[in-house]
C-alpha cells in the first residue's frame, strides 16, 4: 500500500528554527529514543480534522509501515505511535549513520512532504503546494513528532 493510499485511506515548508524549548515530562525518552537535545514548534496551516482519533492515527502508521515493508530494501526508519491517544508520531532511523544530523532529519521530512502532496486526500483537504507533511500530521490529530538516529541524536516536533 502506498503512501498516497494509505493517507487517502485514512481519511517541507521552513521549519521554525530550533529553539531552547524544553522537552517537558517525556515519558518515552531514553526508551524509545534519547532525550531531545533540539526542539522546535510548528504552527499548522489546517485544522485537526473532527474525526481524527486513535484509530485514524493509528490507521495511518499501520498504512505507513506497511509501505516501508513492501519495499525491495530494509527500511531506513520506523514509525509509530505512542501516547494514550496515539497522539505522539515517532521516527527513529534503523540503520547505522542515518538521520543522524538535524539536516538529514529535515531531508526526510521534506521527503515525507513530496509524498504528501502526491495523495488525493491531501490535495482536496490542503493546498497541496503549501501544505507539508506536519498539516497532514495536525489533520490526523498528532501533536508532537521526534525524529531519532536511534543512537544519541533526536529531534522533538510540537504541532500546534
Amino acid at each position: 500500500m502506498g503512501f498516497a493510499v494509505a493517507t487517502a485511506l485514512l481519511l517541507a515548508a521552513p521549519l521554525a528554527a530550533p529553539g531552547a524549548q524544553e522537552v517537558s515530562d517525556d515519558r518515552h525518552a531514553e526508551y524509545y529514543y534519547p532525550t531531545p537535545q533540539t526542539s522546535e514548534t510548528y504552527t499548522a496551516r489546517v485544522v485537526a480534522l473532527a474525526d481524527s482519533d486513535r484509530v485514524r492515527r493509528l490507521g495511518f502508521v499501520t498504512g505507513l509501515t506497511q509501505q516501508l515493508l513492501t519495499m525491495p530494501y530494509p527500511p531506513d526508519y520506523a514509525v509509530y505511535a505512542k501516547g494514550a491517544e496515539a497522539e505522539k508520531m515517532i521516527i527513529i532511523a534503523l540503520q547505522e549513520d542515518r538521520y543522524n544530523t538535524l539536516y538529514r532529519m529535515r531531508a526526510l521530512l521534506a521527503m515525507l512532504t513530496a509524498q504528501s502532496r502526491l495523495s488525493q486526500f491531501f490535495q482536496e483537504n490542503t493546498l497541496a503546494e503549501h501544505a507539508t507533511f506536519f498539516d497532514l500530521l495536525k489533520m490526523l490529530g498528532f501533536e508532537q513528532l521526534t525524529i531519532s538516529d536511534g543512537d544519541e541524536f533526536a529531534h522533538q516536533i510540537t504541532i500546534e
